[in-house]
């Protein structure tokens, strides 16, 4: 069976799509969901950077401890090797609108994450816990259901 991937995007790809990305490999391991690789990126992102510390704290109270991780610019070759794209924000998907199979947080879930960018850890704990809950829908609504070759509506 072909690998399937999942793409997160963001702006800086320091702070949700990171997190977002942690947490749904977490999530596939935790339920032994194999085929799927998770990545992240970002339409402006600071190549060499580093995640948030406060990502870093977030996913660390909830059992992720992140080893190494380095911001990616995104490109047009990562949406094509992605079976999902899904933007954090609805105003990043419609910059991607024609790019493939690309999605935002509000489709999968009905809500927005706020950007906890610059703000205390309190606002990256309310960015993981609202992004856990997608991961879970994703893993629901998305690769549970998928089928090989199947478009993803």
């Amino acid at each position: 069976m072909k690998r399937k991937r999942v793409l997160f995007v963001c702006t800086g790809n320091t702070c949700r799509s990171p997190m977002a990305e942690m947490l749904l490999r977490h999530k596939l391991k935790k339920n032994k969901i194999k085929w799927w690789d998770v990545s992240s990126c970002g339409i402006a992102a600071e190549v060499g950077g580093s995640m948030s510390p406060n990502s870093v704290a977030a996913l660390a109270e909830v059992g992720i401890k992140v080893d190494k991780f380095s911001p990616c610019q995104l490109t047009q070759k990562k949406i094509e090797a992605s079976t999902i794209v899904i933007c954090m924000t609805l105003n990043q998907k419609q910059m991607l609108e024609g790019c493939g199979h690309v999605f935002c947080v509000r489709d999968v879930t009905g809500y927005d994450v706020p950007d906890p960018y610059g703000r205390d850890l309190n606002a990256y704990r309310a960015a993981r816990d609202a992004l856990s809950k997608a991961c879970d829908l994703i893993i629901e609504n998305y690769i549970t259901q998928y089928k090989d070759g199947e478009e993803i509506k």
